[in-house]
């Protein structure tokens, strides 16, 4: 049996202690055992016989145990709607308004919009739709580049019985600035502004979604309506504006606004002292970036992973590698755990500067601390695939799966890629198929290299087989 990491099974007894069952004579499973169980099941069957198999563990599920399977399989995409289905067949179990909510993003990742409005219409029914709801679909019909389908999203509220209100318009309005649309968002909050009163969360979307353009003299504007409404800058406003200036390369002036939040009795969060920190990594100025840490620790205001990471970029951007280790010497004192960003952020480093051995030194490092996340591994398979080593790709994909980690569409398109690459279409095929069984459409430049491959070696038969495969997949956009 696969096992899960300590650190996972402890994190998932504290989640919740046990699983329910059908009826009190029958034992109590420990839901980390369940939970392993149900994971090794999802990761060695397909979606079309997942039923079988689940219905073989004899695993009664609660509504507790299965936000914590979706959670873990959020990028498994039709393999997590199959568990999603087999769990609602079982006796005594209902899902809850968190596990539907799981399933609409993912759902919504792999672009089946089709069934996420059928989950939202099985809710309605159910009485069970919130303003969270919407903004779910908003948030992700956004980053889709949907621009019209989130708006309609938002405009459609009513006829599922919710209300829209300042969250759901905030939410919009979030939605749009986050997948760089602030434009249309500027465009809606002008118009609607009547309707919903405005707060500070409101004002501090449209400043983030202005700096992120960025055009700072519009940021400002908006700041300065904001403070004419009589909506008070708080910590979250005065982060964005902070964050703003670095971006434009106008760090003294974040600092003077660091000294305002001062005046005003606002004391600055770690978040606000790590894009600073961040900034004069970037400028090349470390020696600010150490004496912004040490600020910061002298204001009493403790450090976390987050700044951390900061200080730990700002090293690696100046290729003070042995201050990294210093860095995480101090953490280790601290009791701060690094996460997948830090190893991210060195390895990252490393691989730009050509130090590709010890990149992977740091991945095998780092794996006792943390676990990798999507990137750490996209990152890996990548950089072996372009050393020409696509077996060593092929090992850390390996690994990849025994510790029953979902890999994202990125990191199914390096490896295929890399393949192509090397001319492998045998295993670049069964890669497609397993990301077309899992639901996740390959992009065009991902099929693209294997549809040359194949029509190279005449394989026209396995290109019409994958074609029809792919025109599985639920294509509509949205529906009512």
């Amino acid at each position: 049996m696969i096992k899960i990491s300590d650190h996972r099974k402890n994190l998932l007894l504290k989640c919740v202690s046990f699983a329910k069952t059908l009826s009190t004579s029958e034992p109590i499973h420990d839901i980390a055992d369940v939970t392993e169980t149900l994971y090794k099941v999802m990761m060695s069957n397909p979606a079309v016989t997942l039923d079988t198999a689940l219905n073989q563990t004899g695993v009664r599920v609660s509504p507790e145990l299965v936000e914590i399977v979706l959670k873990r399989f959020e990028n498994a995409g039709m393999s997590a709607f199959r568990f999603f289905e087999w769990a609602e067949k079982q006796r005594n179990y209902s899902h809850s308004v968190k596990a539907y909510h799981l399933m609409i993003e993912s759902l919504a990742k792999i672009r089946q919009y089709q069934i996420m409005w059928d989950l939202v219409n099985s809710m309605r029914k159910k009485g069970m739709v919130n303003v969270e709801t919407f903004c779910i679909i908003m948030r992700k019909y956004a980053r889709a580049h949907k621009v019209d389908e989130a708006v309609y999203t938002f405009n459609v509220m009513d006829k599922y019985d919710t209300p829209q209100n300042l969250a759901a318009f905030n939410g919009l309005l979030s939605a749009l600035c986050k997948s760089r649309n602030v434009r249309k968002a500027q465009e809606i909050f002008d118009s609607m502004k009547g309707r919903f009163e405005p707060d500070s969360k409101t004002y501090s979307i449209l400043l983030a979604g202005w700096g992120k353009e960025p055009n700072l003299p519009k940021a400002r504007e908006v700041f300065g309506e904001m403070v004419c409404a009589g909506c008070n800058p708080d910590i979250v406003t005065y982060g964005i504006m902070v964050d703003i200036l670095c971006k434009a390369g106008r760090v003294d002036e974040a600092v003077e606004v660091l000294k305002d939040m001062d005046a005003n009795n606002c004391r600055p969060t770690t978040f606000i002292y790590s894009v600073l920190v961040h900034t004069y990594g970037v400028e090349n100025r470390i020696e600010d970036a150490i004496d912004t840490f040490m600020e910061m620790e002298r204001n009493g205001v403790e450090a976390d992973v987050v700044v951390y990471n900061a200080l730990i970029s700002a090293f690696c951007k100046a290729n003070k590698i042995k201050n990294v280790h210093r860095v995480l010497k101090e953490m280790e004192k601290k009791g701060i755990a690094p996460n997948s960003r830090t190893c991210n952020v060195i390895m990252t480093s490393l691989i730009t500067q050509g130090e590709t051995d010890k990149a992977f030194i740091v991945f095998r490092r780092m794996i006792k601390l943390c676990e990798p996340d999507a990137d750490t591994y996209t990152m890996l398979i990548k950089m072996f695939c372009e050393r020409n080593e696509t077996e060593m790709a092929l090992k850390i994909w390996r690994y990849m799966k025994s510790k029953q980690f979902v890999p994202s569409l990125h990191t199914f398109s390096a490896l295929i890629n890399g393949l192509c690459a090397k001319g492998n279409v045998v295993k670049a095929c069964i890669l497609l198929e397993e990301m077309i069984e899992k639901g996740i459409r390959p992009s065009r430049i991902t099929f693209g290299k294997l549809r040359q491959l194949l029509i190279k070696e005449g394989r026209e038969d396995v290109l019409k087989f994958l074609h029809e495969k792919i025109n599985i997949l639920v294509k509509e956009p949205f529906y009512d």
